[in-house]
């Protein structure tokens, strides 16, 4: 009887403490990549593809520029007769044709006009053109910080749900054996162990793992996710590397609101796009006014014997009459546009200063949390479980309290991961809403 008694409490032993020394659990990856925070942003900053065609969206804008400074090309016409005859001359077969436009005889016209822009609209449209470059150069940069983020909370994401996932995979491995070992009795038809204690620890593990089926569809959410903003092969499974002291180092009291709020007025870059875009809607409306006023174009006209003298140079000027349109409906929606993006702008700079004093209030909320966790907690906890476990062994508790304890364990560990997370994740915050690194975690 000790004997068996002894069989079972070495089934349970394997389970908890091999559970212990096992990591990770089955994924279809084909290689795994251990990242630290930096390297990832590294590989984000040189591969991730809609950053690279934002940048190809400055170029263009670039481009523009140079077109919008380009003059109107100047224009040029020659005519000549192909077929007639001299009526002065008797036709003959050998002068059927008209003389050449080069010969005495020959008739040509010629002509050269230049389109000349005035009431200033080159210089509106090369000002454009540079808004334009600016709002490019602007939305790429706040896409890199929306992806930065992104990809920030997610690394930081992934590493505690895996961290948690060790925590479910060591608890579902030590129920399973202690299951195995219940069914290799039953065929013995040795009961050391109750059915009723049996049946509450099938009931927890198939508890835990949908519980644990749940976490790995989560972890593989975000894997996918910063798979895309890294470009890395969908079989690469990620392991990212954390030093976790720097979650207890990091005061978000370390700045102040104002300070906060201004470096925000000044870096965020959907703030400067909506600026930007009253600015360009702005100067829209000043160049669709100009574009009320016609060019005039200027002309150079020569005609050989076509006229009532023989070779005959004129110029002359063509303008059209704004008689109709005057661009009426253009200047009336681009002034509209002009009042609907500084509305825009200014409901932009009122979700700036209630970003960040969010931000700032959800961290210093993480941070008071964080604060109450014991720093001895998980040691301590090791210690109790390897405890309890002997206690076990000697049969002086029962598997349901035993069972009870670890799962407490469980609770805590998670929980503990989750207040990390969070905290992390509040600086983020701050770093996002203010557009600048004031927690480079």
């Amino acid at each position: 009887m000790q004997f068996k008694m002894l069989r079972v409490c070495m089934f349970l032993c394997l389970g908890f403490l091999g559970a212990k020394a096992r990591q990770g659990y089955p994924l279809p990856a084909v290689d795994t990549m251990y990242l630290r925070l930096d390297s990832a942003e590294h590989l984000f900053l040189k591969n991730n593809l809609a950053l690279l065609a934002q940048r190809y969206n400055i170029d263009v804008q670039k481009a523009l520029e140079v077109q919008a400074r380009l003059y109107p090309n100047p224009n040029f016409s020659f005519s000549t007769a192909l077929v007639g005859h001299d009526p002065n001359i008797t036709p003959t077969p050998s002068n059927k044709l008209f003389p050449s436009p080069f010969s005495n005889a020959g008739e040509a016209s010629g002509n050269i006009s230049q389109e000349i822009v005035i009431a200033g609209k080159r210089n509106k449209a090369i000002k454009l053109a540079q808004y334009n470059t600016r709002l490019s150069e602007y939305q790429f940069y706040d896409l890199l910080r929306t992806l930065k983020y992104t990809l920030r909370t997610d690394f930081f994401t992934i590493y505690f749900l895996q961290a948690s996932a060790k925590v479910y995979k060591d608890e579902i491995d030590g129920l399973q054996v202690v299951v195995d070992a219940y069914n290799n009795l039953m065929k013995e038809q040795k009961f050391w162990i109750s059915e009723k204690e049996m049946v509450r620890v099938k009931a927890q593990l198939y508890s835990l793992q949908s519980e644990y089926q749940g976490l790995i569809d989560q972890i593989n959410n975000t894997q996918s996710e910063l798979k895309l903003i890294l470009q890395v092969k969908h079989l690469t499974y990620l392991m990212p590397q954390l030093d976790t002291n720097m979650v207890a180092v990091a005061n978000p009291l370390k700045y102040p609101l104002p300070e906060l709020i201004d470096s925000a007025y000044q870096r965020r870059t959907d703030l400067k796009i909506a600026q930007t875009t009253t600015q360009i809607s702005r100067m829209n409306y000043s160049y669709q006014k100009a574009l009320a006023a016609p060019d005039p174009t200027l002309s150079l006209n020569y005609d050989k014997q076509g006229s009532y003298i023989k070779d005959l140079f004129m110029a002359g000027i063509a303008i059209d009459l704004p008689a109709f349109n005057r661009n009426q409906g253009n200047i009336r929606s681009a002034k509209a546009m002009v009042k609907m993006n500084e509305i825009s702008e200014q409901s932009v700079a009122m979700t700036v200063d209630e970003n960040v004093y969010r931000a700032l209030q959800q961290s210093i909320d993480a941070d008071k949390l964080y604060q109450k966790i014991d720093p001895s907690f998980k040691n301590d906890y090791s210690r109790l479980i390897q405890a309890a476990l002997d206690a076990y062994k000697k049969r002086t508790i029962g598997l349901l309290d035993f069972l009870d304890f670890y799962d407490s364990y469980k609770q805590n560990t998670l929980q503990i991961n989750g207040i990390q997370l969070n905290k992390l994740n509040a600086l983020e915050s701050i770093n996002f809403y203010t557009g600048f690194s004031f927690f480079n975690n």
